[in-house]
């Protein structure tokens, strides 16, 4: 990830309801959500949500795949696990803080 990416992808969580968003969607896991099981879980107006799916979907932090007549909507975790190293990759001044596999997402 570099640093275009990393803004692009903190401006889009930079927001309480696209937060919510991607939240509902990394405890979704693989699964992912159809827009209005999102709508409905956290009570957000459909149009409102498309409009915050589009701007997660712009930030490649959330995937789109049409099932049937169903779109289902996940976190991208490779995306999500490239911003949490590209924030803690210098920390510690350089010494790894936490075993490798405490930083990645199970998933």
């Amino acid at each position: 990830m570099n640093e275009a990416d990393a803004v692009r992808s903190l401006a889009a969580l930079a927001q309480a309801v696209r937060l919510r968003v991607f939240r509902a969607l990394v405890v979704a896991g693989e699964a992912g959500l159809t827009p209005g099981a999102l709508a409905e879980q956290l009570g957000i107006a459909p149009n409102a949500l498309s409009f915050h799916l589009k701007e997660l979907m712009h930030a490649a932090l959330v995937s789109q795949e049409r099932q049937g007549r169903n779109l289902i909507y996940r976190a991208s975790f490779p995306a999500m696990n490239g911003l949490l190293g590209y924030l803690t990759e210098n920390c510690c001044q350089g010494a790894a803080c936490l075993p490798a596999s405490a930083t990645a997402c199970p998933c």
